[in-house]
């Protein structure tokens, strides 16, 4: 029992309507719990571990059961701000080795990805990339990676933090597609910024037209003499790369030092995964944002099912949640609402919010009463001068031109802040719901429809 704060006061709260799911977030308001990470060997550390350490990392969590860094300005030096300032006016590197590589190799490598994503994977040609969501059979999102295509019958799923290589090796467990799955050494880092291609093109030389890269674009390059895949994407809505280097547990200090070398004149910040930067582009964070039992139209991730818009299913004749996932849409197009909650966006009061949330902090109606949402991603935006948020409210029906479900512009409701950000202790703030995304993106990393 802490001496500083009494828990057993806590309660879950049961207003929020989440009958639809079997295991409901948790929205008990525990605030910073104060805590020691444990450093242990049940949990790997990525060949950059030790590079982050050197670059000032102060502060980790764990993604895809790898230590992941997520600070490296303290808060009293300006904290993670600082490091909003250096992506979007200058070039960042982050250490994104904790998107494991999951290999799909073999003649039927093709038919197996088609068979376990909702988009048509014979549409993507080699040396090209997407956005790609999994879904399972009974329509929940489990993973929304990057899908790389190396070759004709090789692809590399870049994970978001969920276990789905062993769920991708079940699919497969009994040979049915004739291809391999297996976890490759091949880690990325995430080169972001304004600056990202001035840095590339120093990094690069000639190897590689950057000028003519198409966003989602693949290429095979040496960096520092060692082999890479470079992919034009990231988790930001800044222009930027990433950089997949193979055999990374061997070569990881050469790579790294390279592209340190070569952003030394472009003020090159090696800083956490740019979450202030990715939450104004509308991009969602697997297990905060969404998880296994929010489908696709619920987290504006509808396009996904129906690439085409308005409604028109793909063309695949079968694979995982197909049955699940077209009844959830037409039935949503017949005015009916098959789940509680949608996703939205939302501009909001307070005081600036300049670091992550320890909770999903709770959403009331505007004229008050019980929590009926919860805030998933906040953040202080600076341009706008306000705060902004993505958060779950009450689905009512609206959709979007395209036919998919969206919050209603407008509808106004108050948030419930901690101490910390209250303008008024004790008293919740003005929220209303805007458009996503909040702020102008550079690229199509904004996980927007890119045919094929």
């Amino acid at each position: 029992m802490s001496n500083e704060f009494d828990y057993t006061k806590l309660k879950h709260v049961t207003s929020v309507d989440q009958s639809d799911r079997k295991v409901p977030y948790n929205l008990r308001q525990s605030g910073p719990t104060k805590v020691e990470m444990l450093i242990s060997t049940r949990v790997r550390k990525s060949p950059y571990w030790h590079l982050s350490m050197q670059a000032g990392c102060w502060r980790a969590t764990v993604y895809n059961r790898i230590y992941h860094p997520r600070g490296y300005v303290k808060p009293e030096d300006g904290g993670a701000m600082v490091e909003y300032d250096a992506i979007v006016n200058h070039v960042t590197m982050w250490n994104v080795a904790v998107e494991r590589q999951i290999q799909v190799k073999g003649p039927e490598a093709e038919k197996f990805v088609d068979y376990v994503i909702t988009r048509d994977a014979t549409k993507i040609s080699p040396m090209r990339a997407r956005y790609v969501i999994l879904c399972n059979a009974y329509g929940g999102v489990l993973n929304d990676p990057i899908l790389l295509r190396i070759s004709k019958d090789e692809f590399w799923f870049s994970l978001s933090d969920s276990d789905i290589g062993m769920y991708l090796q079940g699919v497969n467990a009994d040979g049915r597609f004739d291809c391999t799955v297996e976890e490759i050494d091949a880690c990325p880092v995430q080169i972001q910024g304004p600056k990202s291609k001035a840095l590339m093109k120093d990094l690069l030389g000639d190897q590689v037209d950057l000028e003519n890269m198409p966003f989602y674009g693949l290429a095979e390059v040496k960096v520092a003499g060692k082999s890479c895949v470079i992919s034009q994407s990231g988790f930001s809505g800044e222009a930027g790369y990433e950089i997949y280097l193979r055999n990374a547990t061997l070569y990881a200090d050469d790579m790294w030092n390279a592209v340190l070398d070569a952003g030394k004149k472009h003020n090159l910040m090696v800083i956490a995964p740019a979450h202030h930067r990715r939450i104004q582009a509308g991009i969602l964070s697997w297990g905060q944002d969404m998880d296994q039992q929010h489908n696709p139209y619920q987290c504006n991730l509808g396009y996904q099912v129906s690439l085409s818009g308005k409604g028109e299913w793909n063309k695949k004749t079968d694979y995982v949640g197909k049955t699940a996932l077209e009844k959830m849409g037409e039935e949503i197009k017949a005015g009916k609402k098959p789940y509680k909650l949608q996703l939205v966006g939302l501009e909001l009061g307070g005081k600036p919010i300049e670091d992550y949330a320890p909770d999903f902090w709770l959403i009331s109606p505007s004229d008050g009463g019980d929590p009926v949402g919860f805030i998933t991603s906040p953040w202080y935006h600076p341009e706008k001068k306000t705060n902004i948020a993505m958060g779950y409210v009450p689905f009512d029906g609206t959709l979007n031109s395209n036919g998919f479900p969206k919050g209603k512009v407008g509808t106004k409701y108050k948030v419930h802040l901690p101490e910390k950000y209250s303008t008024t202790p004790g008293q919740p703030v003005d929220a209303v719901i805007v458009d996503i995304p909040f702020k102008e993106s550079f690229n199509a990393n904004t996980r927007e429809v890119v045919k094929g």
